[in-house]
């Protein structure tokens, strides 16, 4: 059985050069064709071939699938007090993620699954199709374990972040807990994780912590991603790009050097808008960064205390209203982008041969994404070639 989507007003491929729109390679007028999961086949519509199933998509816009490649899933309990709180002028430490460890660790597995999958449909609903999920709510042996392990049912996307504060009982002994780290919470990690991550910066682990750490994580054969220079000037960009991680992620305070460093990798820095909107922070400069020519992602960083959002669509208006992007390089940046900072060469685009992981918007143009804020524009979404429930 194959399935043809047709009479697709804007198809965005994000080919560079295989039509208008540069990167975003804009086809007009187009089909596509999908056989067992995967694109086979994209051409003019009035050349679609036969089929055993057709979307008419009315004109509308289709695109890739977004590539969410930063969500914190696995959790318990809930932060709204301390969202008001910061509302109200308290300013954002990230000492809250010690609040949602105490209910993560007093919950049980069928509740930290249950929150997963809600959030992870939720993503779904509003296009996206590749996520993300790290552990960093147990930071115990067990507990990093089996956040791993639910994560694992969801996506093959997963990433060991013990190293995201230092918990309670090792206050004074931050050492000790890197050790444990390094240790026997990396070996009970490893069947279930493909990242290792840390999140470097004051209050949590200073560079040469997070250094052994994700060397470490390295050694055994994880990739490595850096939550790198959120709260302020830091370490962090700099230890990613030396480590050749896939991945900086926040890159809201950066010094000349930092950017630098980026523009010299290969590693994407991942810009998490929702936190900035969350906890009434500065936001990132992406200008900036896309000038130099650094590699761009955008992610939600869906969690609890400081981006309690699983849309895609709004993290893309909120970069083109506030990080300097424009909508095409938002798009990008959240389908194509997202793809590279998790090294997924077959996400994030159309072309055949891939997964036909994608959205059709109930809109004529990806510039509605941006032009449009709020609105649930997705109106129907298909990963590997399955349609999935419509909002």
């Amino acid at each position: 059985m194959n399935l043809l989507v047709d009479n697709i007003g804007e198809l965005v491929t994000n080919v560079d050069g295989a039509g208008e729109g540069g990167p975003l390679g804009i086809r007009r007028k187009a089909a596509l064709l999908i056989e067992e999961g995967e694109v086979v086949w994209i051409g003019p519509a009035r050349y679609a071939p036969a089929a055993d199933r057709r979307i008419d998509a009315g004109g509308r816009a289709v695109l890739p699938g977004f590539v969410d490649s930063h969500a914190h899933l696995v959790f318990a309990g809930d932060r709204a007090a301390e969202f008001a709180a910061r509302m109200a002028g308290q300013p954002y430490t990230g000492g809250g993620i010690r609040t949602t460890v105490a209910a993560t660790r007093a919950a049980d597995d069928e509740r930290l699954r249950g929150t997963v999958g809600r959030l992870r449909a939720e993503a779904l609903r509003q296009g996206t199709t590749t996520i993300e999920i790290k552990s960093g709510y147990g930071l115990t042996v067990a507990d990093e374990a089996r956040s791993l392990r639910i994560a694992a049912e969801f996506t093959t996307e997963t990433t060991f972040l013990g190293a995201h504060v230092v918990p309670p009982e090792y206050a004074d002994r931050p050492d000790d807990y890197v050790g444990l780290l390094c240790g026997p919470m990396l070996r009970a990690a490893l069947p279930y994780a493909k990242w290792i991550d840390v999140f470097c910066e004051r209050g949590a682990f200073d560079a040469d912590h997070a250094r052994a750490i994700l060397t470490v994580g390295q050694a055994a054969g994880l990739g490595v991603r850096v939550h790198a220079n959120q709260l302020g000037p830091g370490p962090g960009v700099r230890l990613a790009v030396e480590l050749g991680a896939a991945s900086a992620d926040h890159c809201t305070h950066l010094s000349d050097a930092d950017v630098e460093a980026l523009a010299g990798s290969e590693t994407v820095a991942t810009l998490l808008p929702g936190a900035e909107f969350s906890t009434r922070s500065p936001y990132p400069d992406a200008r900036r960064l896309l000038d130099a020519g650094v590699t761009v992602a955008l992610a939600t960083d869906c969690n609890p205390g400081s981006s309690y959002t699983s849309s895609m669509p709004f993290c893309i208006a909120l970069a083109v209203r506030e990080l300097g992007m424009t909508p095409a390089e938002a798009v990008w940046a959240a389908t194509a982008g997202g793809a590279r900072a998790l090294r997924h060469e077959r996400a994030g685009v159309l072309r055949p041969g891939v997964p036909a992981d994608l959205s059709i918007l109930d809109a004529p143009s990806h510039l509605h994404l941006a032009y449009r804020p709020g609105v649930p524009l997705i109106s129907q979404v298909l990963h590997n070639g399955v349609p999935q429930c419509q909002p």
